[in-house]
């Protein structure tokens, strides 16, 4: 975005432009969000504590965007006073810019503990964590999807089948909370590297509950209908 894009144009067909460009830069913010995710998980398998470093440095840029958005659906709001659905456009954007934020602050950890670890391999060979990333990342891509795509039967589809893949990461978690104990308990020295494991699994299982949380935004958006958790809230009459 530029200077230029806080004059919003007046008209129909202007205003669906400029939420284009408003998903545009949705689009554009996850798909660094993802890389952040995926280079921090490879710098930690990998010990390349440059690339780890690259992560914190390049999470600046999201940070950067985030705020980008946010001013941006503000003055869309304050110009446009949209109603109803566009309403809910916009400040469903607001809130997924937030949550994408907050992924990359997970890359981030993941780079920092990486970094923490110095040149000591992992206490175990990473298989569970990186596919739990695998999930998480590709949980991300399907809820901007969802999101993109407006369309509330298939919102809703994602979101059962996100649901349980959501639960299969929980799962994965689990089990890698179980082998790192097992690993602590055979010999207490591996106590402290058990853990750097466990906040990094910790990071990717908050990934795609995030990725959940946007999916809940993409179905408020195109029914108005707010699911928290187990809780749905019926939309109001437009």
């Amino acid at each position: 975005m530029n200077e230029q894009s806080s004059i919003i144009p007046t008209g129909r067909q202007e205003f669906d432009r400029e939420l284009g460009r408003l998903e545009a830069e949705l689009i554009l913010m996850s798909g660094l969000v993802e890389k952040a995710i995926f280079d921090a998980l490879q710098a930690l398998k990998n010990r390349d504590i440059d690339r780890s470093q690259r992560v914190i440095d390049e999470d600046d840029h999201i940070d950067e965007t985030e705020l980008e958005i946010e001013r941006y659906c503000v003055e869309l709001i304050r110009r446009q006073s949209p109603m109803a659905g566009d309403l809910r456009r916009i400040v469903a954007s607001l809130q997924i810019a937030g949550e994408l934020e907050r992924i990359g602050d997970y890359a981030e950890g993941i780079a920092k503990i990486s970094i923490t670890m110095g040149s000591q391999p992992p206490l175990k060979e990473l298989i569970d964590i990186p596919r739990m990333g695998d999930m998480a990342v590709s949980m991300l891509k399907r809820s901007l999807e969802a999101f993109i795509s407006r369309d509330a039967d298939s919102v809703r589809t994602i979101s059962v089948e996100l649901e349980n893949e959501d639960d299969e990461v929980d799962d994965l978690y689990a089990k890698v909370q179980a082998d790192l104990m097992e690993l602590v308990k055979s010999n207490p020295d591996n106590a402290e590297r058990a853990t750097y494991l466990m906040w990094v699994a910790h990071n990717v299982e908050r990934v795609a509950d995030r990725a959940m949380n946007i999916v809940e935004r993409a179905l408020y958006q195109a029914t108005g209908e707010f699911v928290s958790g187990s809780t749905q809230i019926e939309p109001t009459a437009e």
